[in-house]
């Protein structure tokens, strides 16, 4: 790899690190660059993958003023993310390639539908359901939904954020700032456990992985900034802008 690719990489990775803090959907910038240079998908996956960890966790960091008293809701949605990323992991050392692919566009487009609705869906369920648990837990079939989508995001992970923040914007009655937050947590564990798995059997490139995160992580502290200065309809209007970019970009592609 030239002196160039690896810059084209790094920044790339910087790219990712932020949008994946402030929204996510960064692997759309880092994924396509490293096949843009001849990386082998499967490898290009598990390197990026394990390259976008410290980003997450440096956006997480950079929310935790809004991570404060969600600690028993990180610890229940965290093991769920867990379970599914780990799941994930193994499935896209098993199954065929491809195999998940086919439907990514119908995630991320579920995913911005969700994020649109998603205040007057909550308002809906609250009306018909009632105000959201007294002791700020979340509604039953969140657990379930992360887990599920912790398994799409170990296998390939492109708008895992977008999903996540969809699921539990309606699941969970906190601002969406505070989702955000809990959202860089979460992708981080199911990244980190899916890389985990990738570093122990898969063929890792280190050297791109290396350079994504460091990009990442700067990205991450950067995204952080910004998505924390944003309002709520601002966030999520930006957040429907990525998803639906992200859902142009695999339908072409």
């Amino acid at each position: 790899m030239d002196p160039l690719q690896s810059a084209l990489i790094l920044i790339a990775g910087v790219g990712a690190g932020t949008i994946n803090a402030a929204v996510g959907s960064g692997t759309l910038i880092t994924f396509p660059t490293l096949l843009a240079f001849g990386v082998p998908p499967v490898v290009a996956n598990v390197s990026n993958t394990i390259g976008l960890v410290p980003g997450s966790l440096a956006g997480a960091w950079g929310y935790r003023r809004e991570l404060a008293g969600q600690r028993g809701r990180i610890l229940r949605l965290g093991v769920a993310a867990l379970i599914g990323g780990a799941v994930g992991g193994i499935l896209l050392l098993v199954l065929p390639p491809g195999a998940f692919e086919a439907i990514v566009p119908v995630l991320i487009g579920l995913g911005v539908v969700l994020v649109i609705t998603g205040p007057r869906i909550s308002r809906w369920v609250a009306k018909r359901h009632g105000d959201a648990p007294a002791d700020g837990s979340e509604r039953w079939w969140v657990w379930p939904a992360i887990a599920m989508l912790g398994v799409y995001g170990g296998y390939f992970g492109a708008a895992q954020g977008v999903l996540m923040i969809a699921i539990i914007g309606i699941g969970v009655a906190e601002s969406l700032q505070r989702l955000n937050a809990l959202k860089n947590i979460l992708v981080a564990i199911t990244n980190g456990i899916s890389g985990l798995i990738f570093a122990l059997v898969a063929d890792v490139d280190w050297q791109i992985a290396a350079l994504i995160a460091v990009g990442a992580t700067i990205g991450g502290l950067l995204g952080a900034r910004i998505g924390r200065r944003l309002p709520p309809n601002v966030l999520r209007g930006v957040i429907v802008v990525v998803g639906i970019t992200a859902l142009v970009a695999f339908l072409v592609g």
